[in-house]
């Protein structure tokens, strides 16, 4: 199926669209409300003495950001169907067992302003909780008629297991670089939005050329979502994010505005943070303040997040220009002024 597209799209798509912030979900809201219900649904499937836990999981989760993303793929594409639901449910819930083991390794203590499982179930229980979610997660993906699907479902699912096996073996490392982190954080972060766009343009039919096109936008919105969240771990408050916050300098997590920092900072300076990585010292933000290059490392992974999303506009081109197309685009801007709020 080919989609018609023309050249005033694109200026449609690379000009901030005036709707709220909101939009993009209320627009959705109809469907999502069913993916909250699909998603009740199967924590009624587990056994009865696990059910209260994986409960308490799904009840923490935040905006319902990649099953959005399918359905409104689905919907730029003619209509949104049960199956774009489905893979909306499969995504979120190996995203929800990816942050219960996220907080286990960087000791997290809250998630959404609210307690995270290791922090009330301690690190073995909240492991094994994990790894339910993401077999049942699995398991439902069979449901398929397309093995392809399938196959690509797990395919994400694998890559963000990898990213995350990665990033640990590489923490206090100062052979990490750039190209390195960019590989991991597409990974962990960036599959599941390319498997939430790329695989809800395969069930509308697209053609392979659109769905690579779209799991584009996807990845590029992921990872521009990583280097937001990286920037946020240094610059947000935990009282307005209701997160845990400053986990990736105690742990020596080398994120892009780390490497931005070791990259321009004096000799001396640098000296001294390697040291401190070497030495495996917790790279607390006093420290990094009082480096005066810290601010300008902030702006430049800003900058960098930036130009992804305005390239992931471009890969919207094949949708035509629709209430659905526009929705995704204003998505890539919402998350534009939320990065602009991180320069200090």
């Amino acid at each position: 199926m080919t989609l018609y597209t023309s050249p005033t799209i694109m200026a449609a798509h690379t000009t901030q669209s005036p709707r709220n912030d909101l939009f993009p979900f209320e627009l959705v809201r109809p469907e999502l409300e069913r993916v909250e219900i699909a998603i009740r649904e199967q924590v009624r499937g587990f056994d009865p003495a696990v059910e209260p836990y994986v409960s308490y999981i799904c009840n923490t989760s935040g905006k319902r950001i990649r099953p959005a993303l399918a359905i409104l793929i689905g919907g730029a594409a003619g209509g949104a169907t049960e199956e774009h639901l489905k893979l909306g449910v499969i995504l979120e819930l190996i995203h929800m067992a990816t942050l219960v083991h996220d907080d286990i390794m960087d000791g997290a203590n809250t998630r959404r302003m609210v307690p995270t499982a290791n922090a009330k179930w301690g690190n073995a229980l909240s492991v094994l909780l994990g790894d339910a979610l993401f077999s049942h997660a699995l398991t439902l993906a069979t449901d398929f008629n397309s093995i392809d699907i399938c196959r690509k479902v797990g395919k994400a699912a694998r890559e963000v297991c990898q990213g995350e096996i990665i990033q640990t073996q590489r923490r206090f490392d100062l052979t990490f670089t750039k190209a390195d982190y960019f590989r991991v954080i597409e990974m962990k972060t960036g599959a599941l939005f390319a498997a939430a766009t790329g695989l809800a343009g395969n069930l509308s039919e697209l053609g392979s050329a659109n769905e690579a096109r779209l799991a584009s936008y996807g990845m590029k919105l992921g990872t521009a979502y990583q280097i937001y969240d990286d920037c946020l771990d240094l610059v947000g408050s935990e009282e307005v994010v209701g997160k845990t916050l400053r986990t990736d300098l105690i742990k020596g997590k080398l994120t892009l505005p780390i490497l931005n920092l070791l990259e321009t900072a004096s000799e001396s300076q640098r000296i001294k943070l390697n040291k401190r990585i070497l030495d495996q010292e917790p790279l607390d933000l006093p420290v990094l303040l009082g480096i005066a290059e810290y601010e300008g490392a902030i702006e430049s992974a800003v900058d960098t997040a930036l130009a992804l999303l305005a390239e992931s506009r471009e890969d919207l081109v094949p949708l035509g220009e629709s209430i659905h197309s526009d929705a995704l685009a204003q998505i890539t801007w919402f998350l534009a002024g939320l990065l602009e709020k991180c320069r200090r």
